[in-house]
């Protein structure tokens, strides 16, 4: 079981606190930071994911906090896949409860939610 002091954890907090700073800021900034910056490099895709999983909130009214966790979680889920998607989806429903507000919980948890099951869905198709 994780503990606050896990590194993963520590990680993804920094992570997530680095990607709520550059919503205030030009997202083409080098952060100097590798995966950060593999994550920015891919924001408008991540964005269009979570928009299309949450049709009833556009991007620019999404708390920026949910976005900064959502979209590590995305990027985690879609581009690293190395842990299993429960483990994502359940450590970033814990940021959520830990940063953002009382439905942030809910919300982070049924956006992840729709996107693997959308990626599920699309995995099984055959071209």
């Amino acid at each position: 079981m994780k503990t606050r002091n896990d590194p993963r954890h520590i990680l993804r907090i920094k992570k997530m606190q680095a990607l709520f700073s550059l919503s205030f800021h030009d997202k083409k900034a080098n952060s100097g930071r590798k995966q950060l910056d593999d994550i920015v490099n891919h924001i408008k895709g991540i964005d269009k994911l979570i928009e299309k999983s949450a049709p009833a909130f556009p991007i620019d009214k999404v708390a920026k906090v949910d976005l900064a966790i959502l979209r590590l979680a995305v990027y985690e889920l879609l581009f690293i896949k190395t842990n299993p998607p429960k483990v994502v989806i359940d450590e970033a429903v814990e940021l959520a409860k830990e940063f953002g507000s009382d439905t942030s919980g809910g919300f982070v948890n049924g956006v992840l939610g729709n996107i693997l099951t959308k990626r599920k869905t699309y995995g099984k198709k055959s071209s």
